[in-house]
């Protein structure tokens, strides 16, 4: 399984992504703002970019798995080897401040006073997850591949 989010616009605080899965849009997804971070560059320069809690994680291609998430106490999916980032989840949330590095699923969007926020986060992001629990019991690998297209 591929979902590809790939970044098409910028608030003050916050990045605004379409979701692609099998080649359909499926909605967006909302992260904090893209510092430009790149999966090949080398951690110092990513440390020194990177905002904790505020920056978008390096765009690039990253394992998805579902384990259980001390944080929310259930099971969420995760990224794997995010570099200069640990825990990033695809969980449903609102606004840049529900973020803290996560991707955010949403239906629809707002643009409101400079930032972006996703809508009807819980309904795609309860599809994703089905999707995703299903491809991994099917033994399948998931991946999310992050790349930007302003």
């Amino acid at each position: 399984m591929e979902i590809q989010v790939i970044r098409k616009w910028r608030g003050k605080n916050s990045t605004l992504s379409t979701i692609v899965l099998d080649g359909k849009q499926v909605g967006y997804c909302l992260e904090d703002v893209d510092r430009g971070l790149t999966q090949e560059m080398p951690l110092p320069d990513i440390q020194k970019i990177k905002i904790h809690g505020r920056t978008a994680i390096p765009e690039g291609r990253y394992q998805v798995l579902v384990t259980h998430s001390m944080r929310f106490k259930k099971l969420l999916p995760i990224l794997l080897t995010v570099p200069g980032f640990s825990g990033i989840r695809i969980h449903s949330g609102n606004g840049h401040k529900d973020t803290e590095g996560c991707l955010l699923p949403g239906l629809k969007y707002q643009h409101i006073s400079d930032e972006y926020q996703v809508t009807n986060s819980r309904d795609l992001f309860n599809s994703l997850f089905t999707q995703i629990q299903a491809a991994l019991r099917a033994k399948s690998e998931v991946w999310i591949n992050i790349t930007s297209n302003y």
